[in-house]
């Protein structure tokens, strides 16, 4: 292994905060750390986020999705071993996976599934996360095939990325799904476990009620939710439960559901690492997602593929896709990172 690894991220004086590619030494890992050498990397709405409003003096270097192959680990690391191909989300608080060489802690790794490729692994963890965490730990749902049958839930905007794979989680653990895109895409909800298509350009309950989801007391709303909140009202049940993983551009006026005893529940994945509470469950969800790919029981949502390699060129034209909004399941960029690729 070389001295020098390839580093891609921006500085805020950069014009325009185009990416950049820099050598840095390959660092050491230490403690609980695993080196991983990076394969493939998944574009997120967060990446352009951060894009669009970190400012700071030093190198910022993205990535929040990764499949790879560990080349070195610190002292105190039992469950892995070189040569093992692994898959991560990572943390905000160290530099994500667009670099050659990423050290993350192994508490949030796990061996990517055997039966994928690199690209369709590294779809997953991010999204697979979010929607594990959504479903079992806040909406108290069973994490168990068939074990929530009689139960219904309302996915709105099941086509992205976190609705790609949540919808198949909720199949899979006997929830009835509803799920909401635009008709010319039902064909990718239905392949991901839907089993009620939902024109988002429409409203919502009636079409619900034709269908006969009529005790919908789960709602994961992966989108703003402002936009559908009066309807929302109208359709959730007494005692159910409202989802969010997106910032609220206005407030919420919860007293309104109250007298209906709504739950209102925030998932935001980073939650964990950022405030250093329960890393090792997101080990532990990652290798129960294996589990289940490995088994067919679900499937990658990966959709596209830029396979010319991890440059600072292909992670902006990623982004730029992934920012249009208009894109369904993930897009993955491959082929590595190598100091001489520019």
């Amino acid at each position: 292994m070389a001295s020098l690894m390839k580093k891609i991220g921006f500085y805020k004086e950069t014009k325009h905060q185009h990416l950049i590619e820099t050598l840095v030494p390959v660092p050491k890992p230490e403690g609980n750390d695993l080196l991983v050498e990076v394969s493939a990397v998944s574009i997120n709405p967060v990446d352009v986020k951060i894009r669009q409003t970190k400012q700071s003096e030093k190198l910022t270097v993205l990535g929040f999705d990764s499949v790879g192959y560990v080349v070195d680990k610190g002292h105190t690391v039992t469950n892995f071993q070189v040569g093992d191909r692994v898959y991560y989300a990572g943390t905000t608080q160290r530099d994500g996976s667009h670099q050659q060489y990423q050290l993350v802690d192994a508490r949030v790794v796990a061996k990517a599934p055997t039966n994928i490729t690199n690209e369709e692994a590294a779809a997953l963890p991010l999204t697979s996360l979010t929607a594990y965490e959504l479903l079992f730990e806040k909406f108290c749902l069973i994490p168990e095939k068939n074990a929530n049958k009689g139960k219904e839930i309302l996915v709105i905007n099941g086509g992205g990325g976190v609705g790609s794979i949540l919808t198949q989680l909720a199949a899979w653990s006997g929830l009835k799904v509803a799920a909401t895109a635009s008709p010319k895409n039902f064909w990718w909800l239905k392949k991901n476990g839907v089993d009620v298509p939902v024109d988002y350009h429409q409203p919502l309950k009636p079409q619900l009620e034709k269908m006969r989801m009529e005790q919908i007391a789960y709602i994961a709303v992966l989108y703003d939710v402002a936009p559908y909140l009066e309807e929302i009202k109208e359709i959730v049940q007494p005692l159910g439960h409202i989802g969010m993983i997106v910032h609220t551009e206005q407030p919420i006026p919860l007293s309104e559901f109250k007298n209906r005893s709504i739950s209102f529940d925030w998932e935001y994945m980073f939650t964990k690492t950022d405030a250093g509470v329960h890393e090792e469950s997101q080990g532990a969800i990652l290798r129960f997602i294996a589990d289940l790919i490995e088994k067919k029981q679900l499937h990658s949502h990966l959709t596209k593929v830029y396979s010319e390699g991890i440059t600072a060129a292909s992670l902006e034209r990623a982004m730029m896709e992934v920012g249009s909004g208009k894109g369904l399941g993930k897009l993955v960029v491959s082929g590595g990172v190598s100091r001489d690729n520019t």
